[in-house]
């Protein structure tokens, strides 16, 4: 029988067939959970979906995994991530299978506290050696004040817990910082949850609305330069695979990339080996950088799942799913072709964006022809 991976998400990216393509092609079997609607429910390459339902996440959780009889779970959202830690911490007590599953395919979910945290994981990464910016954490206005004295302005201000770019803004003044600061830390109301409900019909803002989240936030210095990043498999603490890409154009400022091109860099590839080994990690995950104006890497953040870079397939080491795969399953040998240019165009964000783009005409695009039902998904999202 094949080894079967199982997807989990709660959110509807697309990203998340792009994975199922990947370890179909390492030779493994495919299920996800996700958000009924989800382009990885139409993709060719999911044996089966599992529904997602955001009022009982856990029991949506522990039915898919009980009923994929999955060898290992990808976390391919932070809320995601978040929930797989709460379960096992339900399960771990009895030693279930559950448990035993979860610890498999995350590493060490007792340091994963501490991993989510912006402001706790990148103080482990400075005493590790890792080049990171100053962090502190800011419980109220008072400790934000101080925070600013420290890092002066401009200044980053994240939310813990949040998605896809958000809870990140950049602040240039203390007038912005304050409005920024109570915005983040301060739950929406609930007509606000309602509202967002229904316009981006998420039902995690119903939830909210029942039960407003309280998110902790932290004060990061600014560093002047570009994004970078990297993309990884690990397991058990090692690193199986890695993808490191300097971002050439971004969806936002804050946001994800639309064209990236990968790059061979010692000093990200030491970075991402210390973080997994530091963290106990397996699994699919990344790393977000700056780099400045010298060249030297800052990394301001880790992200503990499976993220967009990760998608695309460089070859031996460097196809992530095939990568961790292997891993868990030795006789697993199977692989993408490779991609031939070192620079790639994030179907469709960049054409939707700036149809004139020079990168349209000199680097791959990553649009899944072999996938039809995703690909008409992705144009209408």
């Amino acid at each position: 029988m094949k080894t079967k991976i199982l997807l989990a998400a709660t959110v509807d990216w697309p990203s998340v067939a792009r994975y199922a393509n990947g370890f179909a092609a390492s030779g493994c079997s495919v299920e996800v959970m996700t958000p009924e609607g989800s382009p990885a429910c139409i993709s060719r390459y999911v044996d089966k979906c599992h529904a997602y339902d955001a009022f009982r996440p856990l029991s949506s959780l522990r039915r898919a995994i009980r009923d994929s009889g999955a060898a290992l779970i990808v976390a391919c959202d932070d809320r995601v991530v978040r929930q797989l830690v709460r379960l096992y911490e339900k399960e771990a007590p009895s030693g279930s299978s559950i448990a035993q599953l979860i610890e498999a395919s995350l590493g060490q979910p007792k340091n994963y506290a501490r991993l989510m945290s912006r402001n706790d994981s990148l103080a482990s990464l400075r005493e590790a050696g890792v080049r990171v910016p100053q962090t502190f954490a800011a419980a109220s206005e008072a400790e934000l004040d101080v925070a600013l004295e420290r890092v002066g302005l401009p200044a980053v201000l994240k939310q813990d817990g949040s998605l896809g770019g958000e809870g990140v803004v950049i602040v240039r003044d203390r007038t912005e910082a304050f409005r920024a600061y109570r915005r983040l830390s301060t739950p929406p109301s609930r007509l606000r949850s309602l509202y967002r409900a229904v316009k981006r019909r998420d039902p995690h803002h119903l939830v909210a609305a029942l039960v407003p989240p309280r998110w902790s936030v932290s004060v990061q210095q600014f560093v002047e330069g570009t994004p970078a990043a990297s993309a990884f498999a690990a397991w058990k603490g090692e690193v199986v695979g890695s993808i490191s890409y300097d971002v050439l154009v971004a969806d936002r400022e804050i946001g994800p990339p639309n064209v990236i091109r990968r790059v061979d860099c010692a000093e990200i590839d030491g970075a991402t080996k210390i973080v997994a080994r530091t963290f106990g990690l397996s699994g699919l995950h990344g790393i977000d950088f700056i780099r400045d104006s010298s060249g030297a890497v800052h990394l301001i953040e880790v992200n503990p799942r499976a993220t967009q870079g990760g998608t695309l397939a460089f070859g031996k080491n460097r196809d992530l799913p095939a990568s961790l795969a292997a891993a868990i399953a030795p006789d697993v040998t199977g692989m993408r072709k490779a991609i031939e240019s070192d620079i790639v165009v994030f179907f469709p964000r960049e054409w939707a964006k700036n149809p004139a783009s020079p990168y349209l005409a000199m680097g791959h695009h990553d649009v899944p022809w072999d996938d039809p039902g995703v690909l008409k998904a992705a144009l209408s999202l």
